[in-house]
């Protein structure tokens, strides 16, 4: 016997990384799209793709000003 569950809220696994990415690039770019974020599927993962892309480039732009600040160039950090 098979008790297999349907969750009818669920949303399938790429659209929630497609929504995902799409967010963080948004977040990344400073140009968030309220339509994506309200989006009643997907609006969650768009959000918490918006936000990380945020974080990650308040944090880039702070690495580069530490950098400028301590007269560091990009070059020296570079691999390889």
């Amino acid at each position: 016997m098979c008790n297999s569950v349907s969750v009818p809220d669920e949303t399938p696994l790429d659209d929630a990384l497609y929504a995902y990415s799409a967010g963080h690039a948004d977040g990344a770019a400073g140009r968030p799209d309220s339509h994506r974020a309200a989006h009643p599927g997907t609006g969650a993962d768009y959000r918490a793709g918006l936000a990380d892309g945020s974080v990650s480039a308040f944090q880039a732009e702070l690495l580069k000003q530490v950098r400028r600040a301590l007269g560091d160039s990009p070059q020296d950090h570079q691999p390889g």
